[in-house]
């Protein structure tokens, strides 16, 4: 490792495939971005741990009950809304900054007034699930204050299997306009991948994410009869077909591996997992009477749940980034393996990380704690040492 927490052979890779100013240029991205990620993040985390951990929670949960009607669902419903707004209002400046600074760095291709109508369309749609999600765990909780968990970890699983199915149908088309690709040489070599591969696929979709961003990408969503390829129009703009290929070729890995359905499951395991948890902390005395609450059907108790989840959020998304990563490098490998062009695959990692502003080989702790990919100095060099038929290690 270098004095900066590099990789040696990542900072020699770098060195080769981009210029200095490229590499420059992303390491002072993430430089002027990365605090103010972080700072929203500690920011959002502290006022829910703050809410949730004394009585100003339940206080504030009660307050807004009385508002409307002072009834336990009013304070229920009240509560779940007060606490969506005032998380995102929090989050605001330092989203903001964030979009400034990548509005300085050519990233941002929105104005405010579109990227406000965003914030709100995310903001209602939050509410929309949270309000029924948490009015329904807190109705389990009025039915038995002991053994709630139990239902509510199993309605946890299936609503996450239910999000992951109906996603790309019902989220997606909210945020992007998704238009057919055009019969041509890109669609028939991209649906010509996939029928190699093995993976079936229903349609080629153009989203236009170009009114949003510059960056570049493509990924394939759905699951079985809804499954799609999707490619940013900048992407298509940008790169040279066979690298939009390669990049289609990583996404298709995601599926013949099922990641997609493996990441279901494990999301289903996980939500019922957390909420058990959450079950044996708000059966903790000393805990709900920090927070003003009386027991779990209390709806005082509802900033408390709201911290627990966070935090154990929190704690866990090291080893989310590091399973992420795993399956990533696995993604590439079966790229080369269907393209057999390490060649090609360097310069679509190159084009996207130039293109996306990317720190190409980032301080370690970094990507250890918040790495959802490998590094694209790794990447390249995975490519680099690619042999056909060796396994993936």
């Amino acid at each position: 490792m270098d004095g900066g927490g590099r990789s040696a052979v990542g900072g020699e890779v770098a060195g080769g495939v981009f210029t200095a100013e490229e590499v420059a240029r992303g390491r002072a991205l993430r430089r002027a971005q990365v605090p103010w990620v972080l700072a929203g993040r500690l920011a959002g985390l502290g006022v829910t741990a703050g809410l949730g951990f004394s009585g100003a929670g339940a206080w504030l949960v009660a307050g807004v009950g009385e508002l409307f009607g002072g009834s336990r669902v009013a304070q229920v419903l009240g509560g779940v809304a007060l606490l969506v707004l005032l998380g995102e209002a929090v989050r605001l400046p330092f989203t903001a900054r964030v979009r400034v600074v990548r509005r300085g760095y050519g990233l941002v291709t929105q104005g405010w007034g579109g990227w406000a109508v965003d914030v709100l369309r995310g903001l209602l749609l939050g509410l929309l699930v949270a309000l029924p999600v948490v009015g329904g765990l807190y109705a389990l909780t009025a039915w038995s204050p002991q053994w709630w968990w139990l239902p509510a970890a199993g309605a946890a699983a299936v609503l996450a299997v239910a999000f992951s199915f109906l996603f790309p149908l019902l989220v997606e088309p909210l945020f992007n306009r998704f238009t057919p690709m055009p019969d041509g040489p890109l669609r028939s070599a991209l649906l010509h991948l996939a029928e190699r591969d093995g993976v079936p696929v229903r349609q080629v979709l153009v989203a236009d994410a170009s009114r949003r961003t510059t960056a570049l990408n493509a990924y394939v969503s759905g699951l079985g009869a809804t499954r799609r390829i999707v490619a940013y129009d900048t992407l298509l703009a940008t790169a040279e077909p066979r690298e939009v290929e390669l990049v289609v070729a990583h996404e298709l890995g995601h599926v013949k591996h099922r990641d997609v359905l493996t990441g279901t499951a494990l999301g289903a395991v996980g939500a019922a997992a957390v909420v058990c948890l959450l079950g044996l902390l708000l059966s903790w005395g000393p805990l709900l009477s920090a927070a003003g609450a009386a027991d779990a059907a209390d709806p005082r108790s509802l900033p408390l749940l709201a911290a627990c989840a966070a935090l154990l959020g929190a704690v866990s998304g090291p080893l989310q980034c590091a399973v992420s990563r795993r399956i990533e490098a696995r993604a590439d490998r079966h790229a080369l393996d269907l393209t057999g062009d390490p060649d090609q695959f360097v310069a679509m990692q190159r084009r996207l990380a130039v293109a996306n502003v990317a720190d190409v080989d980032p301080p370690r702790a970094l990507q250890l704690l918040f790495g959802t990919h490998p590094s694209a100095a790794r990447r390249i060099a995975a490519a680099r040492a690619w042999r056909p038929g060796e396994a993936a290690g």
